[in-house]
């Protein structure tokens, strides 16, 4: 059983859940103003965590015949048997459960949105077979993050930083564009989109700069927004040297350390600006 857990774990990448997470939280303190009670923290964790587990199993399972057919995800999970189609399916149907639940158990205005979250989670993973926006589309679904948590402690969108959310996306599409470039190949000879399958690799970093840039103002303008102590620039320059960082260790020639750009340099960027975040609202008191 153990066994089993781990395996499923590490076919959703759980340790990922890092890069939207911290967003969640940072809507949910910017609502209040502050620190939340105790429980608004622990059911918008539950949530994210439900949405998440049911995004990236529904993920898997739409995307098992591409998988088994690429080299680099032939291995995984789904497509070398290590997880049935039963237990995949199963795993969606408790986990969105898990989500409406925490929702249910948020406020009213959280379960009413909480459909339309998970929908477009699930719409992500068909874009591939239609559009090359399919980059946005996912970072149109983790700007559902601060949003979620904003409606989470203050139950309402009255106020609500819309920045914030046009910051997630453009910085979920970059990074996206970026891990994209791995699979360009044989998205192009499977009839998949993708940006880097329809621009090449070059043209498609150049955007994911582009769509950086984009995030970090659009970061910066939250803070003006919010009025923001100038602890929290502290945080924005350090998400700008992250943002930096990524694109100096990874080109459109080498991508070996993708997975360090991937998952170290966003994970630090998305916990970077909620304690960014946290830090300035003390410091206000």
């Amino acid at each position: 059983m153990f066994a089993k857990i781990s395996t499923m774990l590490e076919m959703i990448k759980f340790k990922h859940t890092v890069f939207a997470m911290p967003f969640a939280l940072m809507g949910a303190v910017l609502a209040v103003r502050g620190i939340p009670s105790f429980w608004v923290f622990f059911w918008v964790i539950i949530a994210m965590i439900g949405v998440r587990t049911a995004a990236m199993t529904f993920n898997c399972i739409a995307d098992r015949r591409f998988d088994a057919a690429n080299p680099r995800t032939s291995k995984r999970a789904i497509p070398s048997g290590q997880v049935s189609l039963n237990e995949s399916w199963s795993m969606v149907a408790a986990a969105s459960a898990l989500f409406f639940f925490a929702c249910w158990m948020l406020n009213s205005l959280a379960l009413q949105i909480a459909p339309f979250a998970l929908a477009l989670t699930f719409f992500y993973s068909l874009t591939k077979r239609f559009t090359w926006l399919c980059h946005v589309v996912l970072g149109i679904a983790l700007a559902f993050s601060p949003l979620g948590g904003w409606v989470a402690a203050a139950g309402s969108l009255s106020g609500y930083p819309w920045v914030l959310s046009l910051g997630v996306l453009f910085w979920v599409a970059g990074f996206d564009i970026v891990y994209a470039s791995q699979d360009a190949e044989f998205d192009r000879q499977a009839g998949l989109y993708s940006i880097p399958a329809s621009l090449g690799r070059r043209n498609a970093f150049q955007l994911a700069v582009v769509f950086h840039i984009l995030a970090f103002i659009l970061f910066t303008v939250t803070g003006y927004l919010q009025h923001l102590h100038v602890v929290y620039y502290i945080g924005i320059v350090l998400t700008g040297a992250a943002l930096f960082y990524q694109h100096l260790i990874v080109n459109p020639r080498d991508l070996s350390k993708i997975q360090m750009s991937f998952f170290s340099m966003n994970g630090f960027i998305s916990l970077t600006l909620f304690v960014a975040t946290c830090l300035s609202l003390l410091m206000r008191g």
